[in-house]
């Protein structure tokens, strides 16, 4: 990763990093409270706007040009503007280019430039609960901007085969077609439904947002979850969501939504800071917090 100063456009004090979260359902979202406990345990000064754009009357764009005009230093992307914010954006990766979504902005005197730290947020959150298993034959229920970083994180862990669904059908056909361009010896399928492709998998993925605060339900149900040895759900706002209490109970090893909220946080606040935190003491004042995996709320 790159290390990029301390930098914000409307204040001398480079000791305050202004941030925020561009997303639609974020009202409970636990970014503020990581960043700036991050920014504490660095001798920073944080503060991290939540900016929902329809209830602030505007389009994703006015947002974003709000933040830039105003002294942000840098900003979190979240569902549904994943997708969107690569047009606003100077990507240097070519493999989040690949990815084709952002999730981490930074504003610098050349533009704003986009990372992904879900793909890698992933993979760290992956492997501290399964640390050697192969990801194997995996269905992934959502292809939109998460799932798009997932998919290609399976990529670097053992992934056989990946089956897609998402409603969207071409959605899914585009993400299978970037997949095989990125990896053509793994096997990649579109579903046309979810339950008939859990059928024969190691792993299943939840990449929507059903479970969320809000979008009560789950995408696929217990019934169909038999046979698979580990389940993930991208949604971390509750922790036990109906999917991932339906898999413990099938005797399936969960990883949490909040593994991924954690790792890909920390990654971020490199990239807006500059510099490391400390994961096991971010990961403790978090729990005292009431928010860490020991501490659900």
């Amino acid at each position: 990763m790159t290390n990029p100063t301390v930098r914000t456009a409307s204040r001398s004090d480079t000791r305050h990093v202004r941030l925020g979260l561009i997303g639609g359902n974020i009202a409970l979202s636990k970014a503020p409270l990581l960043h700036r406990l991050a920014g504490e345990l660095c001798g920073l000064d944080v503060t991290y706007d939540l900016l929902i754009p329809r209830e602030r009357g505007q389009s994703f764009d006015e947002t974003f040009e709000y933040c830039r005009a105003s002294g942000f230093r840098g900003i979190n992307v979240t569902y549904p503007y994943k997708e969107v914010a690569t047009a606003k954006v100077t990507i240097d990766d070519p493999l989040v280019r690949g990815i084709g979504a952002v999730n981490t902005v930074i504003f610098d005197a050349g533009g704003p430039k986009g990372f992904n730290t879900d793909y890698s947020g992933f993979i760290a959150g992956f492997r501290k609960v399964l640390p050697h298993e192969p990801a194997g034959r995996v269905l992934m229920i959502g292809a939109g901007g998460v799932g798009k970083a997932i998919a290609f994180a399976l990529l670097k862990l053992g992934l056989e085969r990946l089956t897609i669904f998402d409603l969207d059908t071409a959605k899914a056909e585009a993400l299978s077609d970037a997949l095989r361009r990125a990896a053509p010896g793994i096997e990649i399928a579109v579903a046309r439904d979810a339950a008939s492709a859990a059928g024969s998998v190691d792993g299943l993925i939840n990449c929507t947002p059903v479970g969320m605060n809000g979008y009560e339900g789950t995408p696929l149900e217990r019934s169909h979850m038999g046979g698979a040895k580990w389940a993930f759900d991208a949604v971390y706002t509750p922790m036990d969501t109906e999917f991932l209490t339906d898999a413990g109970a099938e005797g399936i090893t969960v990883i949490s939504g909040y593994e991924l909220f954690f790792h890909q946080g920390v990654d971020a606040w490199h990239f807006f800071a500059g510099v490391d935190v400390d994961n096991d003491a971010l990961l403790r004042r978090l729990t005292e917090a009431g928010t860490g995996p020991a501490g659900k709320d």
